[in-house]
């Protein structure tokens, strides 16, 4: 198997390079093939890179970028005004081939400005879409948007619909099961988008619709697929990250007051190690930009050093599966049906 080279926009997220370098590091002792190229200000990087000895110098490369792109920057700013930007120069070596894939945990606006207009939208396809697995009952389902598109008509719902069913058609999963996140199951609610999509959807015989799911039919994987609007799937996972995460909280506090909380602790550790492991946020940080002529992985802005690892995980599997490339030619099956 041949490795990978991912470029990783090295000034992204909150914490910059001081996060994600080290994370840079961890990921090319986790993968033996992958190659990384780091975009941004390179003496900062340098800075970073000479506190990690073990480094394999010759798996990492350091491009400078004299500009960076802030949260606040607004994507027509990012667009317009800031042509040296790393994240900018980490698409254009996805665009160029001299890279598969790029990471990112910048501007999540500017970053689908700019990959829609440095890669190009795939063929028929409006809108680049967001998406990410998230742990269900029975494994995982995948959600999309994210966060790129806020405000979607019906056709840009079915265009997710169709590009989720073929991501997850991808990984190996034969035929789908699509749904569209509403606020109930019947079909007389919801908003006039959902519905329109959804009259549209059920007349496709090559995608596997199933209909309506609600909020808690998304984490009992009644579905492969659940497709909404980028608000909606933001609120959604970062309501399930938070409540993840409070959950754990609450059970550390319970399970750490007297001698029977801690006898029980002990007893339980082994499943709670095991229960962490399978639902913690940093897990599955990394969600795909889907619809853009390459692959583009969005960390979070605030992710840790683990799951910045977990990102660039993502965009290597893509890489090695050839993602892009085979996401168009589902596309094009599936749109000429």
């Amino acid at each position: 198997m041949t490795g990978s080279v991912i470029a990783v926009d090295a000034m992204g997220g909150d914490f910059g390079p001081r996060l994600v370098v080290s994370a840079c590091v961890k990921s090319l002792l986790e993968h033996p093939l992958l190659q990384l190229v780091l975009v941004g200000d390179s003496d900062s990087i340098e800075s970073v890179l000479a506190q990690c000895p073990q480094v394999d110098r010759s798996r990492l490369t350091v491009l400078h970028a004299s500009e960076s792109i802030s949260m606040t920057d607004l994507p027509a700013h990012a667009l317009r005004h800031k042509p040296d930007s790393s994240m900018r120069i980490a698409l254009q070596l996805v665009r160029d081939k001299k890279v598969q894939a790029c990471v990112s945990a910048g501007n999540t606006g500017a970053l689908m400005a700019l990959a829609k207009h440095v890669l190009n939208p795939l063929e028929s396809i409006e809108r680049p879409a967001i998406m990410t697995a998230l742990p269900t009952l029975t494994g995982e389902t995948h959600l999309l948007d994210l966060g790129a598109n806020v405000d979607v008509s019906a056709q840009q719902l079915v265009q997710f619909a169709l590009m989720g069913s073929a991501a997850v058609q991808i990984q190996g999963v034969e035929r789908p099961r699509v749904a569209l996140l509403n606020v109930g199951s019947e079909a007389i609610k919801g908003s006039q988008q959902v519905k329109l999509a959804a009259a549209e959807l059920q007349t496709m015989t090559h995608i596997n619709y199933i209909g309506y799911v609600e909020g808690d039919g998304v984490f009992r994987g009644d579905a492969d697929v659940v497709v909404c609007d980028g608000f909606v799937g933001n609120v959604l996972l970062k309501s399930s990250e938070g409540l993840a995460k409070m959950i754990a909280a609450r059970i550390k506090q319970r399970l750490g007051r007297g001698l029977r909380a801690w006898l029980l602790a002990w007893l339980a550790a082994p499943l709670l190690k095991v229960l962490r492991s399978e639902l913690a946020p940093e897990r599955y940080n990394g969600a795909c930009l889907l619809g853009v002529d390459g692959i583009v992985v969005k960390s979070h802005g605030n992710a840790s050093q683990q799951a910045f690892q977990s990102a660039i995980s993502v965009a290597y599997a893509a890489a090695q599966g050839h993602l892009a490339q085979r996401l168009q030619a589902h596309l094009q099956g599936l749109t000429n049906v």
